[in-house]
């Protein structure tokens, strides 16, 4: 082993080994070997090189809190400071799409979180913590749709996430859900 010696040479587009037995043998490139991958131009592949790097400001984070109620009708974001004590912006599904049935869809929520971040922004704010709620008690315990929108939106728009809780209210033990014996007629 000690006299078979390797020998590495690197050129701008191959690698080539020798050893004292064989001759050269030569590697591509990543963005040689397929050429769909690895370049943002032809669409195809983005490679961890190509990704863009993220334009956080510099400097102390000014921290606020961004709460997120979303039903299955609807999602409200509201961004408030950390006592929550001060509105600094707010959002709603329903202030995007104008149909009803619309509000609660990810598209309205991702929409809404864009106004009021960039609002928020403007403000001063660089960090959210993310408190998302369900309707919870007698209702669903689950968030809606666009509450994952809301979490990938804020994260996309060059704000620091901070915490994401989720602060539904989950009763121990609750009240008579409402209905009656009977139940709901419809």
């Amino acid at each position: 082993m000690a006299d078979d010696k390797r020998i590495e040479t690197k050129d701008a587009e191959t690698k080539s080994v020798e050893t004292k037995d064989a001759p050269a043998a030569t590697t591509e490139t990543r963005s040689e070997q397929s050429p769909d991958r690895g370049s943002n131009d032809r669409g195809g592949f983005r490679g961890r090189r190509d990704r863009p790097i993220r334009n956080y400001s510099r400097g102390p984070i000014q921290w606020a809190v961004c709460n997120v109620y979303s039903s299955k009708n609807d999602t409200i974001i509201t961004i408030t400071d950390l006592s929550g004590a001060e509105t600094i912006s707010k959002g709603t599904g329903g202030m995007i799409v104008k149909s009803a049935r619309e509000e609660g869809k990810p598209y309205a929520a991702m929409q809404a979180t864009i106004k009021a971040v960039q609002e928020a922004k403007e403000r001063g704010i660089t960090g959210l913590h993310i408190r998302i709620r369900a309707p919870g008690g007698h209702g669903t315990k689950t968030p809606g749709a666009g509450a994952q929108a809301v979490v990938r939106t804020v994260a996309r728009q060059g704000v620091r996430v901070g915490k994401i809780e989720d602060v539904t209210p989950v009763p121990t033990d609750t009240t008579k859900r409402p209905g009656g014996r009977r139940g709901r007629r419809v």
